[in-house]
């Protein structure tokens, strides 16, 4: 491909690489920290092969050292053999060091102790301190125009979101008498994967999620036979567009910094189409067979029929429980009142934490139903202000209700102790268990964190429910929200995407530009005001881009992401393009479906188009497949978002998004493999 852009782009790279270890800013590094590099363990691995050494590439940079020794196409030779072929020297450690920490952040996103764009900020910590990346580079990486395209592709779904556009598609479906679940499945899939097309996957599957449980009620299956369908059906649409996924929009301004001309806006709609139809059909078909009957968090805890009220009431003076505990009091769940809170001059006391010796003014919240409080009163156990000699004071009794909802991709009980968020003062709500990951927890919650997904069972007086779940901290999953929507705005915004699409189609002005008219749009016509716009934003999604561009940064000007290529052109020496894209979607789904898809396209991304440039073959196909791959995190609820939150919504179990994942992932891949070259060639 003589004259294409990534070979101009190659030379250029190549071209900034230092001559030889003695010059160049990174050679300049001190050489007393990296005084070990001379005695590194790779200078004891058997001698090059093959043993003569190339004299032509003796002193060269690391890119023209790999080039000079990269064997003919079906050689094969083991990676240590290619480290030992460089000098040994900071240039060669310094695609050690970035290789141990692709690793690390690897296992890192796995693991999950940190969140992941703190893992990848910790990585360009790391290579600034040992001196391979500078603060150039990390500079650099904020002139990227995906981030930016991403952030304000946020504003916009956020847009729509509030002015209510989704709610209205949303209504629609929970109107509609389904006669199957099959047909709901089809219609619910076509309608989702139709909206994620055009904006971001997360708040469509957000607010769709109540309104499906709804339709699982009527159509009498569990949610669980709707709610992996409906995450599906967003990620499908996700790939229908250029703007469908962040992931798409993120591979195209990586493949763009390295020379390669941005895609269009519906460029990639054909294929995606096809695999969308597809994956919807798949899901029809076999979807009642695949997908389990679970239950919801609230059918798992037993006797939910007999909480039906909060009582609250006051020792008054001169009681005779002053002085005694709850159990001496007669006050325990074995008695058929259960105390659940003890309020002393505005500081509460767990009483499961412990059983306080009861005063005069002490407030009790119990909680218990009308026969078992009339049983107690009849044995004599307490008495009210009726009594002849009160024992308690009743203050109030209020019919609770018994609802779930889920933590939010937005909200602000994300990382804090249930304790902080006074729950039980601000709303008279109580938590009664949380699910988390196939685990339900019950008893004291008050030392947990939350995270996003988390589904809480929640009991608590209807006006305080209701004024809990209008701060939007928390997604109500018992039924469809009734939310404040500016629709009078609708049309703004509804107009802004459609200006965004047509425009950016006829490639007016780039996509980047667009997408920042368009959000600055919807603020200036009110269709969000400018703290709602910032919140939208996912600046977590922005750090973890920025950091894992950094790191791919270090992998191309330390040769690393070069090495690799080579190593992987070697192992699939003697194959065609087609056998080799097929490898490449493969690699990069299974990747996706363990870690953060947008850091497996930054990754990935340049290796496309290291191995189409060495295969002299056009990379867009390439490329595609890291679009399409990337976003195919079908068999684990913790590769995609949209995954992660119907997880816990729909009571899921780990192997249930195996069971109908993998098959799903199995059929994709093949689809690719030959749709992606029937609609680009591989010449």
């Amino acid at each position: 491909m003589a004259g294409s852009p990534l070979q101009m782009v190659s030379s250029a790279q190549q071209a900034r690489m230092p001559a030889a270890p003695s010059s160049g800013r990174r050679s300049a590094h001190p050489a007393a920290l990296f005084a070990f590099a001379r005695t590194f363990p790779l200078r004891y691995l058997p001698a090059p092969w093959p043993p003569k050494e190339d004299e032509a590439g003796a002193g060269r940079s690391t890119k023209a050292g790999v080039a000079a020794v990269r064997p003919a196409r079906g050689v094969r030779r083991p990676l240590l053999h290619r480290l030992r072929m460089r000098a040994l020297s900071w240039e060669t450690l310094q695609i050690v060091v970035v290789l141990v920490m692709v690793v690390i952040v690897f296992f890192g996103f796995i693991r999950e102790t940190l969140p992941a764009d703190i893992v990848a900020l910790s990585a360009v910590a790391v290579l600034l301190l040992v001196g391979i990346l500078e603060s150039d580079d990390v500079l650099a990486v904020f002139s990227n125009s995906a981030p930016i395209t991403i952030a304000c592709m946020l504003v916009l779904s956020a847009a729509l979101e509030r002015t209510g556009v989704i709610e209205l598609m949303g209504d629609a479906l929970s109107r509609v008498k389904w006669r199957s679940p099959l047909i709901a499945v089809a219609a619910m899939a076509t309608l989702v994967a139709l909206i994620s097309a055009f904006m971001n996957n997360t708040p469509v599957v957000v607010i769709l999620t109540p309104v499906m449980i709804s339709v699982s009620h009527s159509l009498g299956v569990a949610p669980s036979k709707l709610l992996i369908p409906l995450s599906f059906a967003s990620i499908f649409g996700g790939t229908c567009t250029l703007i469908g996924t962040s992931t798409n929009l993120l591979v195209d301004g990586v493949s763009q910094a390295h020379g390669l001309p941005g895609f269009g806006m519906f460029e990639i709609t054909v294929p995606g189409l096809v695999m969308a139809v597809i994956g919807i059909a798949y899901l029809v078909f076999f979807g009642p067979w695949l997908l389990p009957e679970r239950k919801t968090i609230a059918e798992t805890m037993p006797d939910l029929s007999r909480r039906q009220f909060l009582g609250e009431a006051l020792v008054p003076h001169g009681s005779a429980l002053i002085g005694k505990t709850l159990s001496e009091a007669g006050l325990t769940k074995k008695r058929g009142l259960h105390v659940i809170d003890l309020i002393r001059h505005g500081t509460s006391f767990d009483p499961e934490h412990g059983e306080p010796i009861l005063k005069a003014g002490d407030r009790l919240i119990f909680r218990t139903n009308a026969a078992d409080i009339v049983g107690l009163r009849q044995e004599g156990s307490i008495s009210f202000a009726a009594d002849e000699n009160p024992v308690l004071e009743p203050i109030r009794s209020r019919n609770v209700q018994v609802m779930e909802g889920i933590v939010s991709p937005r909200s602000h009980f994300v990382g804090q102790r249930v304790a902080d968020l006074n729950l039980r003062r601000l709303y008279g709500a109580y938590i009664l268990a949380i699910h988390r990951q196939n685990e339900v927890l019950h008893g004291a919650f008050d030392e947990v964190r939350l995270a996003f997904g988390d589904t809480l069972l929640l009991e608590g007086p209807p006006e305080g429910l209701r004024r809990l779940f209008d701060t939007h901290e928390l997604v109500n999953l018992s039924q469809p929200q009734a939310r404040p929507f500016r629709r009078d705005k609708a049309p703004i915004a509804v107009a802004a995407l459609a200006a965004l699409m047509v425009l950016a189609s006829l490639e007016v002005l780039p996509i980047a530009a667009l997408a920042l008219i368009g959000a600055t749009a919807v603020v200036l016509f009110g269709c969000l005001d400018v703290d709602e716009a910032y919140e939208a934003i996912q600046w977590h999604l922005l750090m973890l881009i920025f950091g894992m561009l950094a790191v791919g940064r270090a992998m191309e000007t330390t040769g690393a992401a070069e090495l690799i290529v080579d190593e992987m052109t070697s192992l699939v020496a003697g194959l065609g393009p087609m056998a080799v894209l097929s490898i490449l979607y493969l690699i990069t789904s299974i990747l996706t479906a363990v870690m953060s898809n947008n850091a497996t396209a930054i990754l990935f991304t340049p290796i496309a188009l290291g191995l189409a440039e060495d295969l002299a073959v056009d990379p867009r196909p390439f490329v595609v497949a890291v679009m399409f791959a990337a976003s195919a995190s079908f068999a684990t609820p913790i590769g995609y978002q949209t995954n992660t939150f119907v997880y816990t919504a729909g009571g899921y179990r780990f192997i249930d998004f195996v069971k109908i994942g993998l098959p799903l992932s199995v059929i994709l891949w093949l689809t690719a493999t030959f749709v992606i070259p029937l609609y680009w060639p591989l010449s």
